[in-house]
Parts: structure tokens; C-alpha cells; sequence
């Protein structure tokens, strides 16, 4: 089968499993399998397409997320070792970064823990884009523990990767930033099966963790994701708590999606 045969195929049988992008994977498939980018794949159109693919589309069509069948995904600067152990890194995550990076602004070597890592992607985002941070990553999960190491190895990112919880937040820091579980538990059966069959759902639902976290956290600042409509209990919540300058800033899609605050650290 050489690619153009393989396009339609893929986009047909991704379509037909209920995908909402099929042509954009059947080409990030493609792209993957040829070693090319997802232009590039319109300049080998005559080429024959390994017997790979056919594994990986079959992977695709039964709603497994396209990252974990790729085995990688890009987060900012960095490609990310992903799989099932750990949450997809989401393009809305950025703008947690985004914020993160420009609270740090001017500071040499500030401390940050990222609480909740997953893939790392928070941390190991930060610590090669403010190169002087000392950062650490903490989830509870050993699994996600293992993936996030592995990705700071691949990376060579200077990010310390332990397993913990909440409890880390109250150790002192310049910085910390979390996207813990906010989905609630009566959303779960109306999410997409991308999520809600392969994702681990500890790592998705939970209910005012983001609070828990603010209550226990000894830190400078406090920055924290947050699901769609949830960003203003939070600040309210922060708020009552005792952090000042609280605010939320937007996702590209419009959603307030970040809630942040100084602690009481002091800044």
C-alpha cells in the first residue's frame, strides 16, 4: 500500500470509529511510521507505507489516545515520552507555564515544585526554559514517577522526580504550580472515550484540590489550572485564604484557565 491509498483508508476508518479529527491523524500516523514530518507525507505519496501502520491506525480506531500510540507527544520545546501511565499533556497546560515563567522573571534560582506531575511536562517545560530554576516534580503515582524520570533522562533536564503528595507543598518554595484532578465525578461518563477508556482517572477526577493545595502550601506564589467554570470559586478561595494579587488569565480557546496568587511567604 503506498501513502495516498494509506491516507484515504486511515481517514475513512478513523472517521467511521468516531474520531473527530481523522484526516489531521491519519497523517500524524503516517508522518510517524515514514520518519517525515506531516507535510512531508504529500512528498512521498507514491511511497510504500511500512506494515506498522496498520497496527498503529488499528490502535487509533479503537479510541486510544493519538499520543500514547505515537509513544510521544510535543509540550512547548520538548517532545515528551507519553503512554498510559500518565496524563496527555494538554496544549492548555502552556499557559500554566506561560504564567509560571513570567512570575519568575528575573530571579536566578528560584525554587519550584511542580505538584502532580504526570509526563513532567510542567517541570521539565520550566526547567529548560528558565534554565537557573531548581525544580521539583512530585506526583503520587509511581508510575507517573517512572515516565516523568524517564523524560528528564531523555531530556537531560536537571528536575528532581520524587513520589509524594500534598504534603510536598508545605516544604517552602519560591514557586508552586499544580494541575491536579478537577473533573467532577458526575462528568466522567460524558467524556470522550479518548479519556475516559485509556486516561488513568485518578489523575483526572477530584473535587476542590485545588483549595486542599492552597490550604497546605508554604510558598511565594501559587499557580494552579483549573477546569472550565471553576476559576472563580477558586480565586475566591485563595482569596479567603490570605493570598493577595489573586488572578486568572484565559486559555487560547477563552476558557479561564489559570488561578494564581501570592502566598504568604510573602513576595
Amino acid at each position: 500500500m503506498i501513502v495516498t491509498q494509506a491516507l484515504r483508508l486511515a481517514e475513512r476508518q478513523l472517521a467511521d470509529a468516531g474520531v473527530d479529527t481523522p484526516r489531521v491523524d491519519a497523517e500524524l500516523l503516517l508522518a510517524h511510521v515514514l520518519g517525515v514530518s506531516r507535510t512531508g507525507v504529500y512528498a512521498n505519496d507514491h511511497q510504500e507505507v511500512p506494515g506498522r501502520f496498520q497496527v498503529l491506525l488499528g490502535r487509533r480506531s479503537k479510541r486510544e489516545p493519538l499520543a500514547y500510540v505515537l509513544g510521544e507527544w510535543g509540550f512547548r520545546r520538548l517532545m515528551l515520552k507519553t503512554d498510559a501511565r500518565a496524563l496527555v499533556p494538554r496544549p492548555e497546560t502552556e499557559i500554566v507555564v506561560e504564567r509560571c515563567l513570567e512570575l519568575l522573571r528575573g530571579e536566578r534560582e528560584p525554587r519550584v515544585l511542580d505538584l502532580g506531575a504526570g509526563t513532567g511536562a510542567i517541570a521539565l517545560a520550566l526547567a529548560d526554559e528558565h534554565p537557573g530554576a531548581q525544580v521539583t516534580a512530585v506526583d503520587s503515582s509511581p508510575e507517573a514517577v517512572a515516565l516523568a524520570r524517564e523524560n528528564a533522562e531523555r531530556l537531560q533536564l536537571p528536575v528532581e522526580i520524587r513520589q509524594g503528595g500534598f504534603e510536598a507543598a508545605a516544604e517552602g518554595w519560591d514557586l508552586v504550580v499544580s494541575n491536579p484532578p478537577y473533573v467532577a465525578p458526575g462528568e466522567w461518563d460524558t467524556l470522550q472515550p479518548e479519556i475516559r477508556e485509556w486516561e488513568p482517572r485518578d489523575a483526572l477526577v477530584g473535587v476542590g484540590l485545588q483549595e486542599q493545595i492552597a490550604r497546605v502550601a508554604d510558598t511565594r506564589r501559587l499557580v494552579l489550572e483549573v477546569g472550565d467554570g471553576q476559576a472563580r470559586g477558586v480565586a475566591a478561595a485563595l482569596t479567603s485564604l490570605g493570598y493577595t494579587d489573586v488572578a486568572i488569565t484565559s486559555d487560547l480557546t477563552g476558557i479561564e484557565r489559570v488561578v494564581e496568587g501570592h502566598g504568604r511567604r510573602g513576595s
